[in-house]
Order: structure tokens, then sequence, then C-alpha cells
């Protein structure tokens, strides 16, 4: 894979999704099918995604931008998002992506932080901006997507400057370390972590997104992730791309309407979401989804939480497609483990590793443990799409790595068949009465009894037993949280896995809080039960 995809030792990510591709002959083929909120279809090819990506490589090189600088797109679905990462990525800059709902302590925790020269957004965001501008003074420039004038010295009309340059840029020669893309990730205390990657991570995204995902270049591809989210640049941007593959990008979100109109009529082949958006799909009826040709769709794969088992159950009886499920992180840059076509699905499992990612379940003290054993989920370090650092932040880095193996705070276990088994994070594991329980373990079970549509368990402190299990529930519509309904679940539960997992609190709620990745915010429920500060939540769904 690396002899086909790097060409003369040319690891520029943004050269490789857009002029590499063109000189693979593939410039007249569609590379982004843009779908607005209202299904209005707009189709750019290789070569037009090319000769956008470089206008912006030399609109930031005309503006001073140097090889290193930072800069970030903090913008809803639209496609000047992919023109100016793939531009600021040819011209060397660092490229950060925002989630565009981002309130203004997010931006100024990540902005702030990263010291960045420039920002690209859109006027209805800019008060945002305006209001913490004088905590920023490295920002040189905000870019304004829709502003056909400039409207100061330092703030930018996009559309004029692009109509002022040229479309032919030569990404110059980059080597495999140089600093690419920056994610900033969310913990339960403390400031966001940058994560900082390297134009080598090319190499990881495009060999999963063809191997794992299964796409060649035949394939309709739709991942339907945010592009602020890690998932949304390794997989909604870069592994399809360096492959010349189509994708599907819609402006819109979740709507099982619009979903699978655009399945049926795009002709999806592959589909990358998250479980959350499967689990609430499962609330409608089967018959909602026979109206539906589904016949180019070869299988759906998932990413950001682990994926339920009674979810790889419904998408085999009702959409009659397997459903695969995919485990990274931020700092992992492109899938280390995973179920994939060909390989037998065990429902509830995160599959087998990638070939050259090399786990281990160890104790706490680093030694191996045996199958079948809860322990910390470790990668041997040296992947290809390994993160280089936590910006500005490198003995945290320096933490996360022990004898050889980088500790991904997940905790899991390993059967003796080489299939992994996610528990939880390490902060999350229950331990009631001297036992260990996963609270995902719980949340699968809880979701089977036909009125759950959603669960998040918590451990919480105990007099008696240390921590006693707390489950949030979430209904289906039209379900009624009865005496009888909470009865019929901890019997559920008891009969399922045991009566140590069987919830010493149920608690029915609206909506179990979530981030904009899908994945169970566990310290917000945990917060809310015991009357404490949440941490940060800029990421968390609205």
């Amino acid at each position: 894979m690396t002899n086909e995809l790097i060409v003369d030792g040319q690891y520029n990510i943004g050269h490789i999704c857009t002029r590499q591709q063109c000189d693979a002959g593939r410039a007249g083929k569609v590379a982004m099918r843009w779908l607005s909120t209202t299904l209005e279809r707009q189709d750019y090819t290789f070569g037009e995604l090319e000769a956008q990506s470089s206008r912006f490589a030399n609109v930031l090189t005309g503006l001073g931008f140097m090889p290193g600088d930072i800069f970030f797109t903090f913008l809803p679905r639209m496609p000047e998002q992919f023109f100016a990462f793939l531009g600021a990525l040819k011209g060397q800059i660092v490229t950060g992506t925002l989630f565009s709902n981002f309130g203004e302590e997010a931006l100024l925790d990540r902005v702030g932080a990263a010291r960045a020269k420039g920002i690209i957004t859109k006027k209805g965001y800019l008060k945002k901006i305006t209001a913490i501008r004088n905590r920023l003074p490295e920002l040189k420039y905000i870019l304004l997507v829709d502003a056909p004038e400039h409207l100061a010295a330092d703030v930018l009309s996009y559309p004029r400057l692009m109509a002022e340059v040229s479309d032919f840029f030569i990404a110059p020669p980059t080597a495999a370390d140089t600093p690419s893309v920056l994610h900033y990730t969310s913990g339960s205390t403390g400031k966001p972590k940058g994560v900082l990657h390297v134009h080598r991570s090319v190499l990881m995204q495009s060999r999963t997104a063809a191997e794992i995902l299964d796409l060649g270049v035949n394939d309709v591809f739709w991942c339907t992730a945010d592009q602020g989210w890690v998932t949304g640049t390794s997989y909604g941007i870069i592994g399809p791309w360096s492959q010349g593959v189509t994708q599907v990008h819609f402006a819109g979100g979740y709507n099982p309407e619009q979903w699978f109109g655009l399945l049926e009529r795009e002709r999806v082949s592959v589909w990358y979401s998250a479980p959350t958006a499967l689990r609430m799909l499962m609330r409608e009826a089967p018959e909602f989804f026979r109206r539906f040709d589904l016949d180019a769709l070869r299988h759906i794969s998932s990413v950001g939480e682990p994926l339920n088992p009674e979810v790889v159950h419904w998408g085999r009886s009702v959409l009659g497609k397997e459903i695969y499920d995919t485990w990274f992180q931020t700092e992992t840059g492109a899938i280390m483990i995973a179920n994939r076509p060909g390989l037998a699905i065990r429902p509830g499992s995160m599959g087998q590793p990638v070939e050259g990612v090399v786990p281990a379940i160890l104790a706490d003290d680093g030694s191996a443990l045996a199958d079948n054993v809860s322990g910390n989920l470790c990668l041997k370090a040296g992947w290809p799409s390994m993160f280089a650092t936590y910006l500005g932040n490198d003995s945290a880095y320096r933490s996360k790595f022990r004898d050889g193996y980088y500790y991904t705070g997940d905790t899991a276990c390993r059967d003796a068949d080489g299939y992994y088994w996610f528990q939880g994070r390490s902060d999350d594991v229950i331990n009631t009465a001297g036992h260990l329980i996963s609270p995902f373990e719980i949340e699968s079970a809880l979701i089977e009894v036909p009125a759950v549509a959603e669960a998040g368990v918590i451990g919480a402190p105990d007099e008696l037993l240390f921590e006693k299990v707390v489950a949030f529930v979430s209904l289906h519509r039209q379900c009624e949280f009865t005496p009888e309904l909470e009865l019929k679940i901890r019997l559920y539960v008891t009969n399922k896995l045991s009566s140590v997992a069987t919830p010493h609190e149920l608690i029915c709620v609206d909506a179990i809080p979530k981030n904009k990745s899908g994945k169970i915010m566990r310290r917000v429920l945990k917060a809310r039960y015991l009357g404490t500060d949440a941490g940060d939540l800029s990421t968390m769904e609205e």
C-alpha cells in the first residue's frame, strides 16, 4: 500500500486526495455528491476538488501563512469545509476542525490554546469569535465564506480572495512526520487536549478505508460524521478520497425519511454511521424500512460507541444488512480493531485487530492478562496514524505510554479466538460488592427491553456496596414508565446478566446525554446524579 499510495516520497494528504487522483485519471470522476438540507444536489469532481483546494492553498500562502502555522475551520457541513481543509494541508499548515455549534469558551479553549493564526467561518458565527477576539492575540485573519467583500483588514471575504488567486498549486515535498491535522478531545476534568497528527496517517486511513470499510473505486460511500470529529476527517475526507472513492455529504441532521431516501436515491454502497443513530432508527416500525430499495447497500459500519448486540440483530432482521462495529480513538487516527466483511461477527465484540496493529490486555502493573480477563486495552506503539503529541502538553502525551505500549484508557478483554470485547472507559467500570461490571454490558441488556430506546449506566458511591448500579433509560414513543415496566426491566437484566448487574436505581429521562460523535456521556449522567460539575460540555449534543 505504501508503494502504491506514496509517490516520490510525497506524503501530503491534500495532494494525495486531489492532485494524485487527477494524475491517476480521475479528474472527471465525481468526488463529492453534495446534498443540501433540502436535498438539492451538486456534484464536485476530483478535478474541481483539486482546483478549489489549490485556490485556498494560494489564498493562505498569499496571506503569509507558513508551514507549521495553525488554521481552523469553524463551519457547518458545506463544500467550503473540504476545500479549506485540503487546501491548508497542501500548504503544510496544521489544520483543525471545530464543531459549528461551539460556544465562545469552547472556541477559546481550542483556538486560543493552539495559538491559531487563522480561522474560516461564516457571518452567523462571527459574533462568537468577536466576543473573544481580544483574548486571541495570535489570531491574524478571519475568513468569511458568505461575505462578498472584506469587512476589515483582518476579516476577509473568502469568495473575493478565491476569485483573485490561481487554481494551480503544487504541494511542497512533505515528509511523513510533518504535522497535519489537529483535533481536540474533552475529558471529564481539565481543558481539552489538542491531539496532533502527521501526514503519515494517510497510510493507515487509506488502508483501513479499503480493507476494513471495504471501499473500492466503484463504491458510493456515505459517512454521517461531522468534520469536527476525527471520523469526519479520517473517513469523511482522507481515507475514501485517497482511494478515489465517490463520497456523499449531506448538510442535514438525523431524519429517517431523508436518510433512507438518500441511501436509495444515491445508490450508497457502504454506509458509516454511529450506534446512537442506529439505535434511534430502531424506534421506527419495520414497515417503514420496507418502503426503500437498499439493494445497492452492501453493508453498514459503525463507530463512536460500542455496538450493542441488539443493533446487529436488528440490522439483519429488519434491514437485511450486516452492521460491522469498528473501534478507534482521536489519538489513534484510524481504525485499530474492527469487524469487517470476511470476518464472522460476534455480536457485541469489537472484532479483531487491523493487520499490523498489536493490541494487548494489560494489568495496571503492565503484566499481560489471560484470555477473558478484563484489563487495560493497550496498543503497541508505532502504527502509522499514531498521534505525535498533545499540543503544548508533551508530559500528558508521555503519560499515555509505558514500556512501548499506548494506554488507551479503555478496558476490554480478549477471547480465545482473538476477538476483543469492550468493557468501558477505565474510569467507567463499576465495582459493586467486589464485582467489576461493564456499564456497556448493562446498557446493551436494557435496550433489548422493547420499551427502552436508549440507556446509560453509571456507578454511584454506596456505603455498603462501594458502588451501586444506577441506570438511566429513555423510552420509545408512547411508552410509559410504570412500576410494572420497572419490574420487567429489572427482571430482564437479572435474567440476561446476573443479579449483581441489576440496577439498584432506575431513572427514566427524556434523553441520554451524548457527545457529537454519538458517545454516551456517562460523566454527565454521574455529575447530574451526584450534583457535581460535569466538566467540559462543549462537545455535548444540544
